[in-house]
């Protein structure tokens, strides 16, 4: 057989191969892919990056706090409505680490997740010595425990006044949110013992720094992927006791930062929440991306702080008041402590309409997360709650004058991180730059592949017509030859040479 004859046949089965190689990866990209995932999202010491990730945290992860300082206390003393001015944000570098990482043989693993936190000066805005005029919360909080009992609102007076405490106090941001000394605290807790956790020192987050969030049992996810992540139990509990409904009081979905992978619209993110003591979910808005990797957008549901009125599965965390607060009392020792968006932002307006000074925006205050639903994990998140004490003045108790009740802002809070640096691109390489080779190549391939058995196809015929041009184009030129030759014999002057 000619090697031109070849041709065709060679790029006809080097077309069709690459045709084949393209549907099967056609097939095979999507399994790929699974297997790539499920290896890399679950929590296995071999799965890679994802168990590094997991278990310390490397991304920037911060705690924005913004404190409410009170204006006009002694107005407030006599009744008047408070007047706040919003200070910070004061930045704090936060970091995640699990301890104690036990893994055990039913495909769960329990640990301890540690927390530090470390003031940011470049990112905040004034310093953690800034002083601030807040409500003393150990003189509101004890006078609202002692509004039913006559005789502790006579020894709480007695109290205050040996230990010159008032209803405000005058303390750097420092103080009011990592502690402070003050021996009425001692005191306080011999009068009413268990009302604070506290010993010598108070502040508000004064039991967060260098602690813990529990005990979680989670999913490895190593049986099956579609419950990696998810909460077995939190401190050996299934549900707490907090609340007033089986459904209110169960431990569900994740620890807060990461998700079973594979994630559809139709399904919100439930995570169970120590510091709120409670389980809550977010819901899918939209697509988004970030930095060029597709992601889904969750927010909180506007019924995640309604009423049970406004909202019937909410009754369990009630007692409420209007929608928009949850009161979480029962999980903070009975003081009398609200949880809200910042500025009271979605709630009934007559919250932010009893304080001056607070204005809200979804823009400066709703919260959101990024999730990148192949995977389950964040890519960029910001969520912001805010703190509120009630308040109001207690007769017989002085300091706390003529207060009107009022749901008194103390501070909000914004937690935010994103994937960056090594880890970002590790990521986008792994999970996406090759899936998108992946994706690619296999219509490449067919593409190709079509070319090639179009060419073998038209090779034969195209060298046929060739040859035949070649072949007309001979005849012609004989044929014209001929003609050329009768003309010179038929010219008169024309003489043949000699031979």
């Amino acid at each position: 057989m000619a090697s031109g004859s070849k041709k065709p046949i060679i790029l006809g089965a080097l077309g069709l191969l690459l045709v084949v190689l393209g549907a099967v990866l056609v097939f095979m990209v999507p399994v790929i892919i699974k297997q790539q995932v499920e290896k890399n999202v679950r929590i296995d010491p071999s799965s890679g990056f994802a168990y590094e990730m997991w278990r310390d945290l490397p991304v920037p992860f911060f705690m924005s706090m913004y404190v409410f300082e009170l204006m006009n206390p002694e107005e407030f003393r006599s009744g008047m409505k408070p007047r706040l001015q919003e200070r910070g944000p004061y930045v704090y570098r936060e970091r995640k680490q699990k301890t104690n990482i036990t893994f055990t043989e039913n495909g769960t693993v329990s640990f301890l997740e540690e927390r530090t936190f470390h003031f940011d000066p470049e990112k905040s805005v004034g310093s953690e010595d800034d002083y601030v005029v807040v409500p003393n919360l150990l003189v509101m909080v004890s006078s609202m425990m002692a509004k039913n009992s006559f005789a502790l609102r006579i020894g709480l007076n007695i109290a205050f006044n040996i230990f010159k405490q008032d209803a405000f106090m005058n303390r750097t941001v420092k103080e009011v949110l990592w502690g402070y000394n003050d021996p009425f605290l001692n005191f306080v807790n011999n009068l009413m013992p268990g009302l604070l956790p506290f010993k010598d020192k108070f502040g508000l987050f004064a039991d967060f720094n260098n602690s813990n969030t529990g005990v979680f049992l989670v999913n490895t996810g190593v049986e099956d992927i579609s419950k990696v992540q998810m909460i077995d139990t939190w401190n050996g509990l299934k549900e707490v006791n907090f609340w007033n409904s089986e459904q209110a009081n169960m431990v569900n979905g994740t620890a807060g930062q990461m998700w079973p992978p594979f994630r559809t619209p139709s399904e919100p993110l439930e995570f169970y929440s120590p510091d709120a003591c409670r389980s809550m979910k977010l819901v899918y808005e939209k697509k988004e991306s970030f930095r060029g990797i597709p992601t889904f957008r969750y927010t909180a549901p506007n019924y995640l702080f309604a009423n049970g009125s406004d909202y019937p599965p909410n009754e369990g965390f009630c007692p409420c008041t209007a929608s928009g607060v949850m009161n979480v009392s029962s999980c903070r020792f009975n003081a009398p402590l609200f949880l809200s968006f910042p500025h009271f932002y979605n709630a009934d307006p007559l919250f932010a309409e009893a304080v001056d000074g607070l204005h809200p925006s979804e823009k400066l205050h709703s919260l959101f997360l990024d999730l990148h639903p192949l995977t389950g994990i964040p890519m960029n998140c910001s969520i912001k709650m805010q703190l509120s004490l009630y308040v109001m003045g207690i007769d017989g108790i002085k300091q706390t004058g003529a207060i009107k009740p009022v749901l008194l802002p103390i501070l909000w809070f914004e937690e935010s991180g994103y994937i960056d640096g090594p880890v970002y691109t590790t990521y986008y390489n792994t999970l996406i730059v090759l899936p998108v080779i992946l994706d690619y190549l296999q219509y490449i391939l067919i593409a190709l592949g079509l070319c090639l058995i179009l060419v073998a196809a038209v090779l034969p015929f195209a060298k046929q017509k060739l040859e035949n041009n070649l072949q007309d184009a001979g005849e012609i030129s004989q044929e014209d030859q001929l003609s050329e030759d009768a003309k010179l014999l038929e010219d008169p002057d024309f003489n043949p040479p000699l031979t």
